[in-house]
This record gives structure tokens, C-alpha cells and sequence, in this order.
């Protein structure tokens, strides 16, 4: 993803296929190239504490993950559904290059849930510190260049996506929910990935950023530039992170900054109406 090899390896062979989200990003298997991370799906974790003292919380989409660091640096996270069933134990080196995924729950939706997230953690802090960012947002490909939408859930990130779609011309919509950003030569681009939330657009394709845009909702339809700063504070909650862990945080940190150097960012006070595309549209993509 994002042309990051990973892997998966299952120690007991699953009745029913359960990351169907990812086929349009396998690839066949190649023993010469190394693996940046592996996720492996084991039946017991002998080595599982439930002793620990939980460090902190992970949200993801919503959903609380408990957090626990072990004695030697490395992590338990107890996933749950949002129905407060738990679906995982997972144990992650420190740098999350090799984990360990229990599937606890014998329901495949459940099953399905708990691998998918896991695959998230995994790849989000494996490589956090390669200047590439797992951002919560819906992204729109527009002329070829994609425009990132981020609010806090709930707020109309993928109703204004969807504006632009349905009255912009040359749109389609390339991931809603979680698509990843990468800074390379200094260029920020942003990938489709296998999670997308509600909507199940798991496209394997990437375009040059455009903008990003804030979304609030607001009685006019208003747009402004952020500074650096602003910019920082904005995109700092939309990713991936874990304060606590400083490897993690100061990778973020920096991979942020090098986004700001790179692109433009702003914010929309808006309707949802066609109006709020237009005016978007016309600011974000003549100054981009």
C-alpha cells in the first residue's frame, strides 16, 4: 500500500476470506524483497499480560482501543467492535515491524474487524518515521490531483466530497476515509488505501495533493488559507498517532511539517450545498 510491502501470515487457514478490502492491493510474493512489516495471525498468545496497566487510548474511527506497554517496550492493544465486543489481542514490537494477532471472536464479522484495524495499527506505526501518514479524511480526485477533506466525524467531510462530485466536472472519489500521505522529494502525495469507512472504495491509485481543506459547518459558505501553524494544529488530530510513544509522535510531528512545506491547506466554513463545492473548487484548485 502505497508502495510499502506488507505481509500477512496466517498460522491456521481461514474458512472464509476476511480482508476482501484489500485485494486490489496484493501483489505476488517475492522472497528477495524485504518486508517492511508482517502481521502474523496466530490461534493462541501465551505470552498475553493481563496484569498491565493500560498507558492510553487509541481512537480509531470512533472505536476506543486500550493500550498497554509491556516491560520490553513492546505493545498490547485490546480491540474492540463498537458494540464493546472484544475482537483482538494483538502484541506489536516497538516499532511495530512484527506483530502478533489474536482473533478472539469466533463471529466472522468480528474476525473481520479486529484483523482489519490490526492491519491499521501495524502499518500507520511501522512506518510512521518514513515521512508517510495515515490521515482521516475523504479524498477527492480532481483534474488529477487529489483534495483532502478532514473534520471530525460527523461533520460532512464526505458530504462535501460528494458535492464536488456531483457538481464539478473530472471528480471521482478516491478513498472516505483513511487514505495515506506520503512526502517524497519533497512532493506530498496522497494514496488510496483499504480503509474507507462506511463506504467501500479500496482503490489501489494515488495522485499529487492539491489542497486540503477543513471543513465546519457554518451558515455562509466562507474559505480562508491557514497559516503554518494553524495548518500544524489542524492536521495534528486527523492522523494516526500516539502522543505517549516519542518515536511515533515526534515522526508524526515531523511528517506534518514537511506536508505544510508542501502543500496548501485551509479552511471551509460551509452549507452543504452546491454552493460550498463551487466556492471551495475555486479557491483550492487556482492556488494550487
Amino acid at each position: 500500500m502505497a508502495d510499502h510491502p506488507l505481509r500477512i501470515r496466517y498460522e491456521e487457514e481461514e474458512k472464509e476470506p476476511l480482508l476482501s478490502n484489500f485485494d486490489n492491493f496484493r501483489i505476488a510474493y517475492d522472497d528477495t524483497r524485504e518486508d517492511q512489516f508482517c502481521v502474523n495471525v496466530v490461534s493462541h498468545l501465551d505470552d498475553w499480560d493481563e496484569d498491565l496497566h493500560q498507558i492510553g487510548v487509541f481512537d480509531c474511527g470512533g472505536n476506543d482501543y486500550a493500550v498497554y506497554r509491556r516491560d520490553d517496550d513492546t505493545y498490547q492493544f485490546a480491540i474492540y467492535n463498537p458494540q464493546g465486543e472484544l475482537c483482538v489481542k494483538m502484541i506489536a514490537e516497538s516499532k511495530f515491524r512484527i506483530s502478533k494477532v489474536m482473533l478472539v471472536s469466533s463471529q466472522i464479522e468480528n474476525r473481520r474487524f479486529g484483523l482489519n484495524n490490526s492491519m491499521m495499527l501495524a502499518y500507520s506505526f511501522s512506518l510512521c518515521e518514513e515521512d508517510t501518514l495515515l490521515v482521516h479524511s475523504s479524498v477527492i480526485r480532481h483534474a488529477g490531483k487529489g483534495y483532502l477533506m478532514t473534520a471530525p466525524s460527523g461533520t460532512g467531510k464526505s458530504t462535501h466530497t460528494y458535492l464536488w462530485y456531483k457538481n464539478i466536472p473530472d471528480c471521482d472519489l478516491m478513498n472516505d476515509d483513511n487514505p495515506i500521505i506520503r512526502i517524497i522529494n519533497g512532493q506530498a502525495i496522497v494514496y488510496g488505501s483499504p480503509w474507507s469507512g462506511k463506504t467501500p472504495c479500496y482503490r489501489n491509485i494515488n495522485a499529487p495533493i492539491g489542497g486540503i481543506i477543513r471543513i465546519q459547518r457554518g451558515p455562509e459558505n466562507i474559505i480562508r488559507r491557514l497559516s503554518a501553524i494553524e495548518a500544524f494544529t489542524m492536521m495534528l488530530p486527523s492522523c494516526n498517532n500516539m502522543k505517549w510513544d516519542k518515536r511515533v509522535y515526534t515522526s508524526v510531528c515531523s511528517s506534518l511539517t514537511h506536508l505544510i512545506s508542501a502543500t496548501r491547506l485551509w479552511e471551509l466554513e460551509c452549507r452543504p450545498d452546491r454552493e460550498a463545492a463551487i466556492v471551495c473548487h475555486n479557491a483550492v484548485v487556482q492556488d494550487s
